[in-house]
């Protein structure tokens, strides 16, 4: 069966790096492990920083201009999810929604944390920046915004199953290997770029987003 390529290798390993510190950083804070929990919550910064980027320079079907969309198109995606004739290359609609959430409520959740304390031997790089009453709301804000990532988290696992299992989608393999079949995809679908030039510009922008990040940690 022929494929295409729809997932570049910055965007799969972004995806499974970004897994690892959502559950790094949760397993940290129950084991009060809390220096890894700030490791992991910095590195999950940087990731959301690179994938922000990414969304503007990587190769097509990671460019948020090819897969973010209104609502006609989500109404007609719906039409057709009903129907059973949908097909999407990349992030369909309702993906689409998923990623936009999880990226914004989980850099919003590391930002946060930059400026708060466990209040007894772990703060933030930018605790003491801001004052007190603004850090105590951050920090209750971080505290109770972790469910709404975890809710997240499970309708976004939730709907993977969902198309899997129902739809016989193979979107895990494809975010491992990269390909899609091609009668799984709309007629005509581009194949997204992933030459080594694509990976050399990704690892030129990861190197400045870990610059980032480690300065950030030095100010701690």
């Amino acid at each position: 069966m022929s494929t295409v390529r729809i997932w570049d290798l910055p965007t799969r390993l972004f995806h499974w790096c970004f897994a690892a510190c959502v559950v790094g950083a949760y397993v940290a804070v129950k084991m009060d492990a809390m220096d890894w929990h700030v490791r992991f919550g910095l590195s999950a910064l940087g990731l959301v920083s690179f994938r922000i980027v990414w969304g503007f320079i990587g190769p097509h079907h990671a460019r948020f201009g090819n897969f973010v969309r209104g609502p006609g198109a989500m109404s007609s995606y719906l039409r057709e999810l009903g129907s059973g004739t949908a097909k999407s290359a990349g992030h369909n609609p309702l993906g689409t929604l998923s990623v936009l959430a999880m990226l914004i409520d989980l850099g919003a959740q590391a930002v946060m944390g930059l400026f708060i304390s466990d209040d007894v031997m772990v703060q933030g790089p930018f605790y003491g920046k801001v004052p007190d009453a603004t850090s105590d709301l951050l920090a209750t804000l971080h505290k109770y915004n972790q469910w709404v990532f975890i809710t997240l988290v499970v309708l976004h696992l939730l709907a993977v199953t969902w198309y899997t299992q129902a739809k016989k989608e193979p979107l895990v393999r494809a975010m491992v290997t990269g390909d899609m079949p091609a009668d799984r995809l709309p007629a005509g679908s581009q194949a997204s770029e992933d030459t080594a030039g694509v990976r050399l510009r990704a690892l030129g922008l990861a190197i400045i987003v870990a610059a980032l990040i480690w300065w950030i940690q030095s100010l701690g």
